[in-house]
């Protein structure tokens, strides 16, 4: 079983890239998330890996961080949900945002997901609830949070505020924001419910 490749990138593709471990060219899938973060072509590059076997295909999915690996892998456990979706989730969203959306039952959030729909979303809120055991792994507060709920996220901890309450306030600012909030107009509510707090 292999648990982690570190090598050069020997080629990219649209979902994956092919990694030259010692004149071996390994192809792994990967989430959206990682193929944006790959260095440049003949780079060194290390993935966490979850070898899936099935039947007669064998497929390596690479990762950037161990929580992704495991959310990945936890994802995969429930009903309706292959490789292929779990793939998308994890492009989407990493580890602990993942988390945070499951945490606060946010179905908006992972509808939006391609391949996910809203009764997907629920049985996903439903069945990670009880299975959230990759949290041990990774923190919500701040360090996974990324794009303008990144930024408001150091904004607020810049003025002062907690960790845990800011990570709060968010949540429920996400759920209640339209997608194409300004960062001033997010800002404003996270303020405004702060203040409240």
């Amino acid at each position: 079983m292999i648990g982690q490749l570190k090598g050069k990138i020997a080629d990219k593709e649209s979902d994956g890239a092919v990694v030259d471990v010692n004149g071996v060219g390994y192809r792994v899938s990967l989430p959206l998330n990682t193929l944006a973060a790959l260095p440049p072509l003949n780079a060194e590059v290390m993935l966490y890996i979850h070898t899936h076997v099935r039947e007669e295909e064998l497929r390596l999915f690479g990762f950037e961080t161990k929580q992704d690996r495991t959310a990945f892998r936890t994802l995969l456990k429930i009903s309706g949900v292959g490789p292929k979706v779990a793939l998308a989730v994890i492009g989407a969203l990493n580890g602990p945002e993942l988390i945070q959306a499951v945490q606060t039952a946010d179905t908006r959030r992972l509808s939006s997901i391609p391949g996910i729909g809203k009764k997907t979303a629920e049985r996903m809120i439903l069945e990670l609830g009880g299975k959230l055991d990759f949290a041990k792994d990774a923190t919500v507060a701040g360090d996974g949070i990324s794009g303008i709920f990144g930024e408001l996220d150091s904004a607020l901890k810049n003025l002062g505020f907690k960790a845990p309450v800011v990570q709060k306030v968010l949540a429920e600012v996400r759920n209640e924001s339209a997608e194409d909030a300004t960062f001033e107009e997010l800002l404003r509510k996270s303020l405004s419910l702060l203040r409240g707090k």
